[in-house]
């Protein structure tokens, strides 16, 4: 595969280098038979050194002339030979490249000099773009081709689990595709188990698109692959979703630390997020929530203040807010069965999760409140079982994926440290626990947990700061600005980071029609055998029987 990538030949010649640095790209003169209108922003070229071959990225296209006299007093070319004379001499294109990858006999290595003067470019061919980005195999998932080609793309979903990730773009650019694609890529590939906090109800049996027509969701595509958690029983209903659990959960359940993650949404004080650890002591960390509710009376609360060395104000402040969590009817003082319980029996057999939110998708108490208790003791449970498996020399826990939208509400300055999903950021895959973060204001995310983010998905971004964020700390920022500024406004993206060698503009791949449901399940027929233990856990079986990751 090398060997071909050094002998390639000089097809699709597009000119020479004659100028720029390792740190800005090179300067390339178009050839005079070369139109500028046929190349873009975003295209790849391969430049062929004197001792090794470049493999780069198109940043920026110019226009340039030898003698400035002549754009001031244009020559009439309407006759072709005055045109043909004029071009790649006294008029000519020049196209900025920035090359991130060289090939030699040790095989793809990240550039570290430039070509030579003179050294001949030419576009890059599919064969190309498959030494580069492989091809689809076990670790490999077609996610899209190349702008003006039709190579595929492909992720390496091996490397892209072991760190957190993003998608990011405005409104309306295809973020839900693109993470619909990861997700059915995850299952595809066995490469990790996804717990999804599903806030519109996309992912998990029906999803819908901006053009009004319906899209299967994954659970439609992989039956026995994915379970649909409800926290709205009666929209699944509506909807006629059939659902593999009810999720309930209990105020006992809801300790200190779930409340002070609502800080923001409830607008609580810095003493009202500090004042349910009194009250859990005062009353118990399992009744302290339903008896701080309960209470109607001023003078109880008057009195609980002075047993706690709290102010009137502050705890009367706490419980108004806090009432909003009873008009969630998912909270009941105590839920039938462990939800968490629940999720490990589905994820510890390969099982992903899909937990919708049915009406509860546009109240971000509830989806704030949801996500993170479930995920801070899900959490807690993979620290416990990697610790164990260190411990006695057993193999760890089979990596975990948590999908979180609205990702700047967990992950803003004034709470990454506070939240679990902060943690598991900065832990990259210390505990196999790592995020699929889905945001169109990067930019309100902590710089910290920014810089975690492995492999970045960004469709087009049209705020300053958003562009900023999301590409802070990455070489060749500002060469990748002019990029992603050039995005079409749907199923385009550029992807960078640690499941791909090198930045790449990606078409999206086609979802939603009957040949590419045919292609994104043609790797995994469903068993029977798989329906039934899927059933079985519907109805409680014993978790310990055979094995889902098997089939």
């Amino acid at each position: 595969m090398v060997n071909d990538f050094l002998e390639a030949n000089l097809e699709g010649r597009l000119g020479v280098v004659v100028g720029g640095s390792l740190t800005k790209g090179v300067e390339v003169k178009l050839d005079g038979d070369a139109s500028v209108e046929d190349v873009a922003v975003g295209r790849y070229v391969t430049i062929q050194g004197e001792r090794r071959r470049f493999f780069g990225m198109i940043t920026d296209v110019t226009l340039g002339a030898i003698d400035p006299r002549i754009t001031l007093n244009p020559p009439d070319i309407s006759d072709p030979l005055i045109a043909q004379v004029l071009s790649g001499t006294s008029i000519y294109g020049t196209l900025h490249i920035l090359p991130t990858l060289t090939i030699g006999l040790e095989g793809l290595q990240p550039v570290k000099t430039v070509p030579t003067h003179f050294s001949v470019v030419t576009e890059a061919s599919n064969r190309d773009m498959e030494i580069v980005f492989g091809k689809e195999d076990e670790r490999h998932f077609y996610v899209g081709n190349p702008l003006d080609m039709e190579a595929k793309v492909c992720l390496n979903l091996e490397e892209f689990v072991k760190r957190s990730n993003g998608v990011f773009g405005k409104s309306g650019t295809g973020k839900t595709f693109l993470t619909r694609l990861l997700l059915i890529g995850m299952v595809q590939k066995r490469s990790a188990v996804s717990l999804i906090f599903d806030m519109h109800s996309e992912y998990g049996w029906e999803g819908g698109s901006e053009g009004g027509y319906k899209v299967k969701g994954l659970k439609q595509l992989f039956p026995s692959k994915v379970a649909v958690f409800a926290l709205d029983e009666e929209s699944a209903k509506r909807r006629q979703v059939s659902t593999d659990f009810v999720v309930q959960i209990g105020y006992d359940d809801i300790e200190p630390a779930d409340v002070e993650m609502l800080a923001q949404t409830l607008n609580l004080t810095e003493a009202a997020t500090q004042a349910p650890y009194k009250l859990a002591r005062h009353f118990g960390p399992k009744k302290w929530l339903e008896a701080f509710l309960s209470m109607e009376s001023r003078e109880g609360i008057g009195e609980l203040a002075d047993n706690l060395g709290e102010h009137e104000a502050t705890l009367g402040a706490l419980q108004r807010r806090l009432e909003r969590l009873k008009r969630l009817r998912f909270l009941v003082p105590h839920a039938p069965t462990d939800p968490v319980g629940r999720l490990l029996e589905y994820l510890d057999r390969g099982v992903n999760v899909v937990l919708e939110f049915g009406r509860y998708g546009d109240d971000i108490t509830a989806y704030v409140l949801v996500a993170n208790l479930l995920s801070r003791r899900l959490h807690r449970k993979y620290v416990e079982r990697t610790e164990q498996a260190l411990g006695e020399g057993k193999p760890q826990p089979h990596p975990l994926v948590i999908v979180i939208e609205e990702a700047h509400k967990f992950l803003n300055p004034a709470v990454a440290n506070q939240t679990i999903f902060g943690a598991i950021a900065r832990e990259m895959r210390k505990y196999n626990v790592t995020l699929l973060v889905i945001d169109q204001r990067p930019s309100g995310i902590d710089e910290e947990v920014m810089s975690q983010i492995g492999t970045k998905i960004t469709c087009l971004l049209e705020n300053e700061k958003d562009i900023g964020a999301v590409l802070a700390g990455v070489s060749g920022s500002s060469e990748l600005r002019s990029v992603l500024a050039k995005l079409e406004s749907k199923q385009q993206a550029l992807i960078f980071g640690h499941a791909v060698p090198m930045p790449v503009v990606v078409r999206t791949r086609e979802y939603g029609s009957a040949e590419s449901y045919k292609e994104l399940t043609s790797r995994e027929a469903v068993e029977p055998s798989s329906r039934a233990q899927v059933e079985g856990l519907k109805k409680g079986a014993d978790p310990d029987s055979d094995d889902l990751w098997g089939e």
